[in-house]
């Protein structure tokens, strides 16, 4: 008994501490275009959830929920821990992500729309900019992702 709690208190040798990376993160994802898209979505999303905070409460909800699903894919490929879940397919979850992300935003933003209230209006401007991201985040996902598997696989 004594001798697991000694171990716990103890400090990490040098060779187990080495074979932690942790999270380190990838700064040359970050500098790509698929980590600029990412960083704009999640930068959109937070501004859309600051002007539907400050006039209509009630679609706050989507904005933060897609903020949160945005960072948590730029921290799964900056860190490269998606490459530890290999049995998901990725790329097409992503496809997903921004697909029902810009149904979601069309709807609520041309519902806020009719409000007329200025923040109302800036979450609607701000969403049609983050719906064109989307959709061409979808767009590059599919073409350099997906398209090219579904030519592998009509060749075999």
């Amino acid at each position: 008994m004594f001798g697991a709690r000694d171990h716990r208190d103890r400090p990490p040798e040098e060779g187990a501490a080495s074979g932690l990376q942790g999270f380190a993160v990838d700064k040359t994802f970050l500098s790509s275009l698929r980590g600029i898209l990412l960083e704009t979505e999640l930068a959109l999303t937070f501004v859309i959830f600051i002007c539907f905070t400050a006039s209509i409460s009630a679609y706050m909800a989507a904005a933060l929920l897609e903020f949160f699903i945005t960072l948590t894919f730029l921290f799964l490929y900056a860190t490269q821990y998606y490459q530890r879940f290999d049995r998901l397919n990725w790329p097409c979850l992503d496809f997903l992500r921004c697909i029902s992300a810009i149904i979601i935003f069309l709807v609520v933003s041309f519902a806020a729309v009719t409000s007329r209230d200025g923040a109302a209006i800036a979450a609607f401007v701000f969403g049609i900019i983050l719906v064109s991201v989307l959709a061409y985040d979808a767009f590059k996902i599919y073409q350099t992702e997906m398209a090219p598997r579904a030519t592998q696989g009509e060749q075999q």
